[in-house]
């Protein structure tokens, strides 16, 4: 394998104009508007014989490293499923973001209704400072994490 580096993490949405409002919120701008359609080609590549969808690629502002999200309403065919119950699903389980006002962000996120799964908590690492970290869910569910203190 030759891999550089991450480039996308997807995350479907029930309304875009709802999600985009929120991850806009936490820091997130628009980089690009997703086509609402693709080639058949593509649309068979991501497992479908057509599609048409609302979307876009949300870069985190101020960020080092890009992080960026490509966040998608799938108007056909869709599914408004939830995506998990709680985080011990196979598969992908949260989108963790680094803080550097631990309190403020919290206090931000209660005060617009963000749904948190619990009280903040310490992880203790053996070979790095401690980091403080509470998770949370967007507005379909999806689960998201704020974490402080991390070190490399």
């Amino acid at each position: 394998m030759h891999l550089e580096g991450l480039i996308h993490v997807n995350v479907n949405c029930r309304n875009y104009d709802v999600s985009r409002a929120f991850y806009e919120k936490l820091g997130f701008e628009l980089l690009l508007k997703v086509a609402p359609t693709n080639t058949t080609a593509v649309c068979r590549a991501v497992g479908f014989e057509d599609y048409r969808l609302r979307g876009g690629l949300f870069r985190l502002k101020g960020c080092g490293a890009p992080f960026v999200i490509d966040l998608r309403e799938w108007q056909s065919p869709r599914d408004d499923a939830p995506p998990y119950p709680a985080l011990n699903h196979i598969g992908l389980a949260r989108i963790a973001l680094a803080t550097s006002d631990f309190d403020t962000d919290l206090a931000e996120l209660r005060a617009d209704g963000v749904e948190i799964l619990g009280a903040p908590a310490v992880v203790v690492w053996e070979d790095r400072p401690d980091s403080r970290f509470v998770c949370f869910k967007d507005p379909d569910g999806t689960m998201l994490e704020l974490v402080e203190n991390v070190t490399e």
